[in-house]
C-alpha cells in the first residue's frame, strides 16, 4: 500500500473556516419557527423539502449516547431488493414502505406494527422496485402511495383503500397521457406534494423508447380525478413546442419529474426538476433544446401553469437529470433575506434562483462545449455553468488523477484512459467511447440536499466515480428476427450484450432462469417495470424468443414480430452503463470516491468537505478515508447535527457536527442505510429513524427500520 495515497486521503478532510461575513449572516438570519419544523409530515420533512428539524433534545454533547430504541424487520427482503423510504410521522404513527411495496404503520414510540397494506394482490411476478415514501394528508387522515402503475388512497387509521378514490381506491397512472395505456410503463418512486385539495405528482418512465411522456399531474385528493396536467414535452401551441421536432410530443418520452418536488404554500408555487428525454444517449429524433427536459420548473400549484423555468442541459445526451427535489431556501443579500430555490446536479453544481422570478442569484455562463460527430446527432454548442458556488466534485478526469492504488492499477487505467475521448463532462457519447465524470450517478443523486435555515448552509453528499459512454450501431432487423437479434436491439443497452447488466440500476440476466419462468419473463417484458419500457410493439413470438434466449443462452430460429428498421428512428444504442474501474474493480480515479459537503448560500463558498464512506477491505489494509459510492440523503437539526447513512459498503449511520464536518458518532446498521433518515418526537422523546435495506453495489439486501434515541 502506498503511504502517499493514505496521506492524501487523510489530508482531504478539508475544514474551511467560515468567513466573517458568513458568521454575520448566521446572526442576522430569520430564526426558524418551532411549530413549522418539529414534525416530519412529508417526504423531506415538509413542503419546502429541506430535511431540517428544530428538535434539539439530541445535540452535539449527548449524541454519543444514542442507542437503538426499536427495530422493525419488514421480512420483505429478497436478492437485489432495496429500501429507500424516508418515513413520515403523524398522529403517533410512523408510515413507511417495504422492499415489496407493502405500506406499514408502526407505533412511532415502540415500532410495533399497527397495520399493513399489500398492493401485490394482482401481481404475478414481484421484481425489484423502489419507493422513497408515502404522502400524508393530515386533515383527511389519508395516505397516498404509488405501487407500480397504481396510485392508492388509504385510510391512515386502518390501511384500507378509500372508497370513492377512483375505482377500488386507486387510479391508473398510465391513463390520461394521450397514448395507449397498455403500451406504457409509468410509476412514481418519489412522493409528490399536497396543496389544498390537490395531490401533485411526477413519474418514473422508461429510459429507452418506447417511453411515456413525463407529464406532471395534479389529482383531486378525494376522488382521484385528474385536475390538471403540465406537458413537459409541449403539445402544438404550447410554450417550448418549437424546441422539438413538430411531432415529438406523439412519440418521445421522458422529461419526467422522477426525483420529487417542493411547494411554496404561501405563494401557491410548486417546484420540480425534470430528467432527460428518452432515449437518453442519442437524440437524432429529437433535434432542438428539448424544453422542458432537464429543467427546474416553477408552476402554479392551482392550475399547473408555467411561471418560470431554467434548463440546466440543452438537448441532453448524458442522462444529466436533475436528480433530487429543489430545496426552498433563504439567501442573505445586502442585509436582506431572499426566498430562493436551490437545485443540486449530477455534474456537481448547485444552481440558486430567486423563488418568484427564477432570476439566478449567482452568475450563470453559457460556455462552448464539444460537438458530437455521431451520425444524425445535433448537440447544443453551449451549456450553462454556474460561476458560484464552486463545484462540489472534481470536474475532469485527467491523467494526474489516475488511481495509484497499485502500480498495475495505475498503468492499466492510464492506458484505457488514453484510448477514450475526454473533453470534460459535456464530452458527447461516441463510437470510440467517452469519459463522463462525475459519472451517471453523480455528483448529487436522489438523496438530495438538506438546508439549515439557521446558518444558510446546504449539505450534499456526492459520488466521484468515472463512467464511460460508448454508442453501438443498432442491428437493422427485418420482419423476422432471432431471439438474440431481438435481445440485442431491445434489451442490450441496459442489460449489455453479454447479459451481465449494469448493477445496481439494471440487473444481470445471467442465470435468470433460476429465478423466473419463461412466462414470468414475458409478463415483465409486456408490462415493463420502473425504467424498463413495456415492449408492446413486440408480438408474442418475439417476446417468447427473447425469453428463451436470456434463460438458456440459445438462439432461436427467426420469428415474426421484430419489425423493420430502427425503432423510433434510432440508429445507435448504448454499450451498457459502465463504471470505469481498475483491474480489481475499484474506482479508476484517486480518492475521494465519495464526499460530504457544506455550502454557504450567502457567500457562495464551500464551508467544509470531508471524505464520505469506506471500502471495509481496503480500510483493513490501512487505506482509510477513501470515500465510497453513497445513496440516500442528509438530515440537519437545530441540535447542531447532520445525520446521514447512505454509504453503500460500510453500512454505517453517522452524525456530524454541522458547523465543521467533525464526525461525532457512528454505528453499523444491519444493512446499508440507502435512504434519508427522519426525526420526530413521541412521548416527549426525540427519535431518529432510518431504513436499512442495502442491495446496492453488491451489498446484501434487507428490510429493517432502525430507530435511535437517548437513554431514559
Amino acid at each position: 500500500m502506498r503511504m502517499s495515497l493514505r496521506r492524501k486521503c487523510i489530508v482531504l478532510v478539508v475544514l474551511i473556516s467560515a468567513t466573517a461575513a458568513g458568521a454575520d449572516s448566521a446572526a442576522m438570519r430569520r430564526a426558524p419557527s418551532d411549530p413549522a419544523y418539529r414534525h416530519w409530515l412529508a417526504y423531506g420533512a415538509g413542503p419546502e423539502n429541506i430535511r431540517y428539524s428544530s428538535l434539539k433534545q439530541i445535540e452535539r454533547t449527548n449524541v454519543k449516547s444514542l442507542r437503538i430504541a426499536w427495530t422493525f424487520d419488514t421480512g420483505d427482503a429478497f436478492p437485489g431488493s432495496e429500501m429507500q423510504c424516508n418515513p413520515v410521522v403523524g398522529n403517533g404513527l410512523l408510515f413507511a414502505t417495504t422492499p415489496k411495496l407493502r405500506v406499514i404503520a408502526l407505533d412511532a414510540a415502540t415500532g410495533r406494527l399497527r397495520w399493513t397494506f399489500d398492493p401485490n394482490r394482482d401481481v404475478k411476478v414481484i421484481t425489484k422496485t423502489r419507493n422513497r415514501g408515502v404522502m400524508y394528508w393530515e386533515p383527511g387522515n389519508r395516505l397516498y402511495v404509488v405501487a407500480r402503475q397504481w396510485l392508492y388512497a388509504l385510510d391512515a387509521s386502518t390501511g384500507l383503500p378509500v372508497p370513492g378514490f377512483g375505482p377500488e381506491g386507486r387510479v391508473d397512472l398510465r391513463q390520461g397521457l394521450g397514448r395507449d395505456p397498455e403500451t406504457l410503463s409509468v410509476s412514481a418512486t418519489t412522493p409528490g406534494v399536497i396543496y389544498k385539495d390537490l395531490l401533485i405528482l411526477g413519474s418514473i418512465v422508461a429510459e429507452d423508447l418506447p417511453a411515456a411522456p413525463g407529464d406532471i399531474r395534479a389529482y383531486d385528493l378525494r376522488t382521484g380525478k385528474l385536475r390538471w396536467s403540465f406537458h413537459t414535452i409541449p403539445h402544438p401551441g404550447e410554450y417550448g413546442y418549437e424546441t422539438w421536432p413538430k411531432d415529438a410530443w406523439t412519440y418521445i418520452g421522458g422529461a419526467n419529474n422522477w426525483a420529487g418536488m417542493s411547494l411554496d404554500e404561501r405563494r401557491g408555487l410548486v417546484f420540480a426538476g425534470t430528467g432527460s428525454a428518452s432515449f437518453d444517449f442519442y437524440g437524432a429524433n429529437r433535434a432542438g433544446d428539448n424544453l422542458f427536459a432537464n429543467c427546474v420548473l416553477a408552476l402554479k400549484a392551482e392550475t399547473g401553469e408555467r411561471v418560470w423555468h431554467f434548463q440546466g442541459v440543452h438537448h441532453d445526451i448524458w442522462d444529466r437529470d436533475f436528480p433530487s427535489p429543489p430545496n426552498l431556501v433563504t439567501v442573505l443579500r445586502d442585509g436582506k433575506l431572499i426566498d430562493a430555490v436551490s437545485q443540486a446536479t449530477k455534474s456537481g453544481h448547485l444552481f440558486v434562483f430567486e423563488r418568484e422570478t427564477g432570476k439566478p442569484l449567482f452568475p450563470i455562463e453559457e460556455r462552448p462545449v464539444p460537438v458530437s460527430d455521431v451520425d444524425g446527432e445535433a448537440t447544443s454548442k453551449t451549456q450553462p455553468i454556474p460561476l458560484a458556488p464552486p463545484p462540489f466534485t472534481r470536474q475532469r478526469f485527467t491523467e494526474d488523477l489516475v488511481t495509484t492504488r497499485t502500480p498495475e492499477a495505475h498503468n492499466t487505467v492510464l492506458e484505457r484512459l488514453r484510448a477514450l475521448r475526454n473533453g470534460g463532462h459535456f464530452e458527447p457519447p461516441s463510437r470510440q467511447g467517452s469519459i463522463i465524470f462525475p459519472g451517471l450517478d453523480g455528483g448529487a443523486e436522489w438523496g438530495g440536499t438538506a438546508f439549515d435555515p439557521e446558518t444558510g448552509l446546504v449539505y450534499v453528499n456526492a459520488n466521484e466515480m468515472v463512467w464511460t459512454l460508448r454508442l453501438l450501431e443498432r442491428t437493422l432487423l427485418k420482419e423476422r428476427a432471432t431471439g438474440r437479434e431481438l435481445y440485442t436491439q431491445n434489451c442490450a443497452s441496459c442489460h449489455r450484450d453479454d447479459l451481465r447488466g449494469n448493477p445496481p440500476e439494471f440487473p444481470p440476466l445471467t442465470n435468470i432462469g433460476s429465478r423466473y419462468t419463461e412466462s414470468e419473463i414475458g409478463e415483465v417484458m409486456r408490462k415493463g417495470t420502473l425504467r424498463m419500457p413495456a415492449f408492446a410493439n413486440l408480438k408474442g413470438e418475439a417476446v417468447e424468443a427473447i425469453a428463451t434466449y436470456v434463460m438458456t443462452g440459445h438462439d432461436t430460429p427467426a420469428v415474426a414480430g421484430g419489425g423493420a428498421g430502427y425503432p423510433f428512428g434510432l440508429k445507435y444504442r448504448l454499450d451498457g452503463y459502465l463504471r470505469f474501474s481498475d483491474p480489481d474493480g475499484y474506482p479508476a480515479i484517486e480518492p475521494p470516491w465519495g464526499t460530504l459537503n457544506a455550502i454557504n448560500l450567502d457567500t457562495g463558498k464551500i464551508t467544509w468537505k470531508v471524505p464520505f464512506g469506506e471500502f471495509p477491505e481496503l480500510a483493513a489494509k490501512g487505506m482509510t478515508n477513501t470515500g465510497s459510492e453513497n445513496y440516500g440523503g442528509p438530515l440537519v437539526t437545530a441540535g447542531g447535527l447532520l445525520f446521514i447513512g447512505a454509504t453503500d459498503l460500510d453500512r454505517k449511520f453517522h452524525a456530524y457536527d454541522k458547523s465543521n464536518g467533525t464526525l461525532l458518532w457512528e454505528t453499523v446498521l444491519p444493512f446499508s442505510g440507502n435512504a434519508t433518515p427522519a426525526t420526530y418526537e413521541a412521548g416527549g422523546k426525540q427519535y431518529v429513524v432510518i431504513a436499512a435495506g442495502g442491495g446496492k453495489s453488491g451489498a446484501p439486501s434487507g428490510g429493517v427500520y432502525v430507530a435511535f434515541s437517548l437513554p431514559d
